[in-house]
């Protein structure tokens, strides 16, 4: 199997300003193409984490699923990254998993954030997925799914683990410390991609957009400033960790899905 080049994309996001954020995450993503097989954007990386759905929802064929479409295809990798869709009058904090050829698949949120009432504006998902790419399985989350650690279970022998989120800077250290609990308990590569700056509710914002390995260690990790990083994953490494440490296969079996 292949090392998969994966690419955090660390960055400011403009409140509510779809344009000016497309056009602002479009100039990181030239810095890498050709040059990675995965790029990863934070949560809502078109608005910010916005409980305005009504004012900035967009459909499933509308400028930012346009704008990830052109991305993936010029960058020929996978451009991942969740923003508001509206579907049958339901609004959707939705991850897109969106492939150089124009198909994607998507994840919706499924632990909304109660203490900003994101439930209250939001339809929670239901199921997780897995992708495949380059022959990796991958699990992409959002953000507040990070604190149920069943959601991310690896059950189904992923190989990959992502967060994209809006965490903000008073929980960072739950932030990090959870990462890593995610990695040592699935024996997984686990990457975070966080935002920074500051939003229009005064929310601060310090990123710590990280890459643990399999075993809970941190192999990059950025605060406080805009970033661009790409990572190399080595698959035969990870499952030469695996083989010494079956951990996996003497996990509890059940079914939450």
């Amino acid at each position: 199997m292949q090392n998969l080049r994966v690419t955090l994309i660390q960055a400011h996001i403009i409140w509510e300003k779809i344009d000016e954020n497309l056009d602002h995450f479009s100039q990181k993503i030239k810095k890498v193409l050709g040059q990675t097989d995965i790029i990863i954007l934070p949560e809502m990386f078109s608005t910010g984490f916005s409980m305005n759905p009504k004012r900035v929802a967009e459909p499933m064929d509308g400028k930012t699923i346009n704008w990830l479409k052109f991305q993936a295809k010029n960058a020929e990798a996978i451009v991942t990254g969740s923003f508001i869709s509206i579907e049958n009058g339901k609004y959707f904090n939705r991850l897109i998993w969106m492939q150089p050829d124009g198909n994607y698949f998507f994840y919706d949120k499924k632990h909304l954030f109660t203490l900003a009432k994101e439930d209250e504006y939001y339809t929670a998902g239901k199921s997780r997925i897995i992708v495949e790419w380059k022959g990796w399985k991958i699990c992409p989350l959002i953000c507040y799914d990070l604190r149920f650690p069943a959601w991310s279970r690896n059950s189904k022998g992923y190989d990959l683990l992502i967060y994209i989120a809006s965490w903000p800077t008073p929980r960072i250290d739950a932030w990090q410390t959870l990462l890593a609990a995610r990695s040592i308990e699935n024996q997984v590569y686990t990457i975070g991609v966080n935002r920074v700056g500051e939003d229009e509710n005064n929310c601060q914002y310090s990123g710590a957009s990280s890459v643990y390995d399999y075993s809970g260690k941190p192999r990059y990790r950025v605060f406080d400033q805009e970033d661009v990083f790409t990572a190399e994953l080595n698959y035969e490494e990870q499952k030469g960790f695996r083989k010494k440490l079956d951990f996996l296969s003497d996990q509890d079996r059940y079914s939450f899905e």
